[in-house]
């Protein structure tokens, strides 16, 4: 198989289900940031953490795979959604986590900024593009029939990389830098 098409050289791009759009399609920009996530997620998960948030990362690597096929199905076309399965059992995961990782955390009593490792600023990035990612899907979802359950990962997964962030402070014993206007 290669890599190359060139049925891309007109400007345009194929959905699932054959129909053609413009490369800076708001379809495309949705998926397109889920995939520029996934590969921050990829950075994070190359660092070293410990298993079981490689794990859990993988994991959510593997749902953005199926947000994004999702996202690039033309639903008047093709569906897939029992082929890519996303559903609430996702989402409770993400909170599961959440919950062990801040029953181990410090309260927070002030927001914080970004920074203090390569992982934890990682952490960060990841965040602002899965922030990106909702936006753009949002947004796609006032023309597109678009399943609910993408945004709401897309909002818990984000909160997740915040307090992935803090745990990895923790784990590397690096102080949180408050923010104080």
């Amino acid at each position: 198989m290669r890599v190359y098409t060139k049925t891309g050289d007109d400007g345009t791009s194929g959905l699932i289900g054959g129909t053609r759009v413009e490369k800076y399609d708001l379809r495309l920009e949705s998926y397109g940031t889920v995939d520029e996530l996934n590969s921050w997620l990829g950075l994070i998960r190359s660092q070293p953490i410990d298993q079981n948030t490689r794990e859990v990362l993988l994991s959510v690597q593997n749902n953005l795979f199926v947000i994004g096929a999702r996202l690039a199905t033309d639903l008047s076309r093709a569906d897939l959604a029992d082929k890519l399965p996303l559903s609430m059992d996702d989402i409770a995961k993400l909170e599961k986590e959440m919950d062990l990782i801040l029953d181990h955390l410090p309260p927070m009593e002030h927001f914080v900024l970004p920074g203090g490792s390569n992982t934890i600023s990682y952490c960060h990035l990841a965040r602002t593009v899965c922030r990106r990612a909702e936006r753009r899907v949002c947004q796609l979802a006032k023309g597109v029939s678009t399943p609910p359950e993408i945004i709401k990962y897309l909002n818990r997964l984000s909160d997740y990389l915040f307090v992935l962030s803090r745990k990895i402070a923790v784990d590397e014993q690096v102080d949180e830098v408050q923010w104080r206007p």
